[in-house]
């Protein structure tokens, strides 16, 4: 028998309640369903006053549901309906592609293939959802590219790992000064910093810049 989780939805907390029947309904619609394909419902997940319009990953419900998932057996959810899980059809294609990426099924009950099915209309938002995301990319990447122009600019050098940017002559001299009196390498960091002479972030040298220092020729 496969088993299933039962995810349920209400908008509005007026509808929430022993005296309302939004839970009993969408719950009625899928057990029912459940029974005539031999399904069994391990557990309900139920999102109370939740907009159809929030992204799935801001329910409490719906991330409960899929922490549990992920570390049960369970891989289908039944919903009453593709609006029940949302209204918004862009939370909803993106939040069957999530659930999908994970190897889990989304079936609503009056229609089981509705996710199944690749309408134009599903392909194109997750077009427009692509060009979005690499408009985004491609905007950071240039902030990026100007931020590091702008610090070039200042101080001469962005690129490259720090541990590789050159090192003032009169800091390397000081060195090899400090290690001419027999200090050791924390002791020759100490001194230079009490001089004044600090990396360019500020802080003292690290062992394994004397050390650099202390082997240029």
């Amino acid at each position: 028998m496969t088993q299933a989780i039962a995810y349920l939805r209400t908008s509005s907390m007026t509808n929430v309640g022993e005296n309302k029947d939004s839970d009993k309904r969408q719950l009625d619609a899928v057990t029912s369903y459940a029974s005539k394909h031999n399904i069994e419902i391990v557990k309900i997940f139920y999102d109370a006053g939740t907009k159809g319009a929030d992204h799935v990953l801001d329910r409490p419900g719906f991330s409960d549901m899929l922490e549990y998932m992920l570390g049960n057996g369970a891989r289908v959810v039944l919903v009453e309906n593709a609006g029940r899980f949302a209204r918004d059809l862009v939370v909803q294609i993106t939040g069957h592609d999530l659930l999908k990426h994970k190897g889990i099924s989304l079936v609503p009950v009056d229609a089981p293939t509705y996710f199944e099915e690749e309408t134009p209309t599903a392909i194109m938002v997750r077009q427009i959802l692509g060009a979005i995301a690499q408009f985004e990319k491609n905007s950071t990447v240039l902030k990026l590219r100007r931020a590091r122009e702008r610090i070039r600019r200042e101080t001469g050098r962005c690129e490259g790992n720090p541990a590789f940017v050159s090192i003032p002559t009169e800091h390397v001299q000081a060195a090899k000064e400090a290690k001419v009196r027999g200090l050791g390498l924390r002791r020759i960091s100490e001194e230079l910093a009490k001089q004044g002479i600090l990396w360019m972030t500020g802080k003292s040298y690290s062992n394994s810049s004397v050390i650099r220092m202390l082997n240029r020729g």
